[in-house]
């Protein structure tokens, strides 16, 4: 992997971030935007138990999901306050990802603000939230709605690793898939290169996020993420502006996954050996354009 720092900067203007990182499609940390919101001082875990700790939440472990499974499966089921109590007592490689804590208590839209000052498009009915205890990962994907993302860490550290949508072919994207073949967990001490080795020419970012952090995560990109220390974020969603961009994630988010989940269903062995025979295929051509 050829991977350099993401920017951080404290603050930014709307038209320098629209020129030198939106319009570009380059991810950006803004430390200060976060720190304007009264979620910034706020938002803990004991206030997240008492507002909504009385509802269920799907949880998820760090196993990858194989070729042959739907993806956004919940690994378990349990109460959002008792999963917190247990992320607050010490390593949990469980998280959760895509919870709308705020459809269960909209009063805590009124801790932040949308930075529509950044760019336009946040689809407001769904700011979401993600969890998850020290330990947990989130393996590398891109979001299939292809949307750009504002994400704010809230308490802890988390490791972020960041890819544009080009470098699928090298990344061992699963045609049909949001996901890789490859395992990139812990990768900053290990990583399979033998059997993946067109990663080494894959280039990309990366930054650790702590508290307040905002990340500016262009529609498309791939993200893996690690947590150092147990913490949560919340990622504001925005449509890309072009007609082209929502029809592209329309069809991933309506077309591509029910396919893919069709053919899983009805002929799995048959469809992931395709599947598999495709990307590294695809790999191999960019190893011998290297």
């Amino acid at each position: 992997m050829q991977l350099k720092p993401v920017d951080t900067v404290e603050t930014i203007s709307a038209e320098d971030f629209k020129k030198q990182y939106y319009d570009v499609k380059k991810p950006i940390v803004i430390k200060g935007l976060a720190k304007q919101w009264p979620a910034y001082d706020k938002w803990n875990w004991d206030y997240f138990i008492d507002v909504v700790g009385n509802k269920e939440v799907g949880v998820y472990n760090n196993i990858k999901s194989d070729s042959y499974t739907p993806i956004n499966t919940a690994d378990a089921y349990m109460k959002f306050g008792d999963y917190l109590k247990k992320v607050k007592a010490g390593p949990l490689d469980l998280r959760i990802f895509l919870f709308n804590i705020f459809q269960h208590a909209p009063a805590i839209t009124s801790d932040f603000t949308w930075p529509d000052e950044l760019m336009k498009g946040f689809v407001k009915k769904y700011p979401m939230l993600f969890v998850g205890g020290e330990g947990s990962i989130t393996h590398i994907h891109f979001d299939i709605d292809m949307s750009h993302i504002l994400h704010t860490q809230f308490i802890g550290k988390k490791r972020v690793l960041l890819f544009p949508y080009g470098e699928q072919y090298k990344l061992y994207r699963k045609p049909w898939e949001v996901l890789s073949l490859a395992n990139y967990a812990h990768y900053y001490d290990k990583f399979d290169y033998e059997n993946f080795p067109a990663v080494k020419l894959a280039n990309g970012y990366e930054v650790v996020l702590e508290h307040g952090d905002t990340l500016y995560m262009p529609a498309g990109y791939w993200h893996h993420m690690e947590y150092i220390e147990a913490g949560f974020a919340m990622s504001l969603r925005a449509m890309q502006s072009g007609i082209a961009g929502k029809l592209e994630g329309l069809w991933k988010l309506f077309g591509m996954r029910n396919i893919d989940t069709l053919m899983k269903k009805t002929a799995p062995e048959w469809w992931y050996n395709r599947k598999k025979a495709q990307l590294m295929a695809a790999a191999q051509k960019e190893l011998e354009k290297a």
